[in-house]
């Protein structure tokens, strides 16, 4: 989480992901957006209406908990409402990252997961798949309420006919999370065209998620790491 980051930080940290999207070009034009809690619970955003790759500190939004602008010369970002939705609905979450990488976006045009029960690190990362959220119009309540199902069990998820959108701790997590699914996507394509990837053996997948419970990620992992600061 961000408690001990202070705002200028918090700002520069947001700045180097914010220009880190825009250059692996998983974000273009106006597209894509970030969000991250302050210290003092009030929530940074990037603005509405500016390329990712040319925004600066100053140009960042300042807003309460509810999304009322408290600072800043913008808009708030279109998806606002489904961050908001995410930062209430797990409460582990410091930062949410919305962006349109090219092969996990290609996956959400077509209304299809990304499951890669074949790759090691991504089964210990998601659990081997990101699903996608049904389709509602970006920015809308729909969303929002669609979106609600799918915070507990996963940290990153499809958006029908949109993109990808991610969450974690800081915002450097949520970026690594978008790295891992567009990374996954790319390779199941690719993997398509030798006749598809061999999954590993289920007595396999079921030692990587327990790797994965044991590193405190997923709802077992979470709650697992929550019973051991409680004891």
């Amino acid at each position: 989480m961000n408690a001990q980051v202070t705002l200028p930080e918090l700002q520069r940290r947001m700045i180097r992901v914010a220009h880190a999207l825009h250059a692996r070009g998983w974000v273009a034009h106006h597209e894509g957006n970030a969000t991250a809690l302050t210290a003092d619970g009030r929530i940074l955003a990037t603005p509405a209406s500016i390329s990712l790759g040319d925004v600066r500190e100053g140009d960042l939004l300042l807003l309460d908990r509810f999304g009322r602008k408290v600072s800043g010369a913008g808009d708030a970002p279109v998806e606002l409402s489904a961050h908001l939705a995410v930062l209430k609905g797990r409460l582990d979450a410091g930062a949410v990252l919305h962006a349109h990488p090219p092969a996990a976006t290609a996956f959400a045009t077509c209304g299809m997961p990304v499951e890669a029960r074949f790759l090691p690190e991504f089964i210990v990362q998601t659990g081997g798949v990101v699903p996608v959220v049904p389709f509602a119009l970006p920015g809308s309540e729909a969303l929002a309420q669609a979106l609600v199902p799918f915070l507990e069990p996963f940290d990153v998820v499809l958006l029908a006919g949109h993109g990808v959108l991610a969450w974690g701790p800081d915002l450097e997590t949520a970026l690594g999370r978008v790295e891992h699914v567009e990374a996954a996507a790319r390779i199941l394509l690719d993997s398509r065209a030798l006749g598809g990837g061999q999954p590993l053996p289920d007595e396999m997948v079921s030692l990587l998620l327990d790797a994965r419970t044991q590193a405190g990620l997923g709802p077992s992992g979470r709650a697992r790491a929550r019973a051991r600061k409680a004891t």
